[in-house]
């Protein structure tokens, strides 16, 4: 059973930044695409951003200039670098993993097979 472990997720002000991590229980993350998503409340899950294996990215309009997708295999790690934190980015943040090694354009929550459990980003003065 693959196990996703999110962390780095809080209460930060706008203009903020936080980083959040996710990291497997299993070298997954180098053989798969990995995406982040965001469920605020009333609001449908919401693609935030993904990385493939060859280190393409993908990032939704809303976020595109403030935050940054990357990979780091040595530690099985995938992180977001989130800047210029906005109250509109407060939700419950997702990694998953894909089911592939690639992703071409928007994809959906069917696209991937293995969540996290989720962390809290609430951006708030």
């Amino acid at each position: 059973q693959v196990e996703f472990v999110e962390s780095g997720g809080g209460l930060i002000q706008p203009g903020g930044s936080l980083r959040l991590s996710c990291s497997a229980s299993e070298n997954i993350l180098r053989t798969y695409a990995t995406g982040w998503y965001r469920k605020a409340p009333g609001k449908e899950r919401e693609l935030v951003a993904y990385i493939t294996t060859s280190g393409n990215t993908y990032y939704t309009d809303s976020v595109k200039g403030r935050f940054t997708i990357s990979r780091d295999n040595a530690k099985n790690t995938v992180l977001l670098q989130m800047n210029s934190l906005k109250p509109e980015d407060t939700a419950v943040y997702y990694c998953a993993k894909a089911l592939g090694t690639t992703l071409v354009g928007v994809t959906t929550p069917r696209d991937y097979d293995y969540w996290g459990q989720g962390t809290q980003v609430t951006v708030s003065s």
